[in-house]
């Protein structure tokens, strides 16, 4: 087989770590991205093509219907292709309260635009690569979640739906999966200190927090959750499946 990772969200932080972790051992990458520019995406792929695997990098809304089926039957033109990983890494959604009293509060479009982006399109991409066999037994899809999706911060109400969301989907299509051999597991990370929390009212007292609370004294790092990843490699089994596997130095036990 030739295998690869799909990956949606490759271009920073996560996703980015676990496309070049994974090429390094030989796993050829498909990277979906929507807003970097084309001087970062050409120093990612410049990175990762020094392991000598095939890199595609694809600007596209990852939620767009049309866009998804025009990738999917491209990437059916790569002969004997298989996706050993889809890693769903998109952080992105609407920040406010449901709340407001000068009614700057989430709306219908906020809270779908979210759900769509953060958790239902790994149902849909899914759906897409299964029935076109690009996905088979020992397959690993992986999608990346937060202890906010059952916590709760200032504006992160849609965000934090979306968690529960992608929690509840990985649990129900891995046991869909089951019987054709592939896993479904959500990785729980700690705080990461990224652009995407930056945006976070009160990042700050978050991080402070983390760094205190969790037994390692520091944050988790994109780096620690493709150590992780890099393991599922050689694991060509699905019975580890429908977890929310927390990769956080211990922080959600003692945070």
């Amino acid at each position: 087989m030739n295998n690869w990772a799909l990956i949606l969200g490759a271009s920073s932080g996560i996703g980015a770590e676990c496309a070049k972790r994974l090429a390094k051992h030989g796993v050829n990458i498909y990277g979906l991205y929507l807003r970097k520019k084309n001087s970062e995406i050409d120093l990612i792929k410049n990175e990762i093509s020094k392991y000598g695997v095939q890199v595609i990098f694809k600007k596209a809304n990852a939620s767009n219907e049309e866009a998804r089926k025009k990738i999917v039957t491209e990437l059916k033109t790569i002969q004997n292709i298989n996706f050993q990983f889809l890693i769903h890494s998109i952080a992105f959604g609407t920040l406010k309260k449901m709340i407001d009293v000068d009614n700057d509060e989430l709306n219908k479009k906020n809270i779908d635009m979210t759900m769509d982006v953060m958790c239902n399109n790994l149902i849909y991409w899914t759906q897409e690569l299964f029935h076109n066999k690009l996905i088979n037994k020992g397959s690993h899809i992986l999608s990346m979640t937060s202890s906010g999706g059952r916590k709760n911060w200032d504006n992160y109400g849609a965000v934090s739906l979306a968690k529960a969301g992608l929690e509840s989907a990985t649990r129900q299509l891995s046991i869909e999966l089951a019987e054709f051999g592939i896993s479904v597991n959500a990785i729980q990370a700690g705080v990461t200190d990224t652009k995407s929390l930056r945006l976070i009212p009160n990042s700050k007292k978050m991080i402070e927090k983390a760094c205190l609370s969790n037994p390692h004294k520091r944050l988790t790092t994109p780096s620690d959750i493709a150590d992780f990843v890099e393991l599922l490699i050689n694991y060509k089994s699905s019975w580890l499946t429908g977890n929310i596997i927390r990769i956080d130095g211990g922080e959600d036990i003692t945070g």
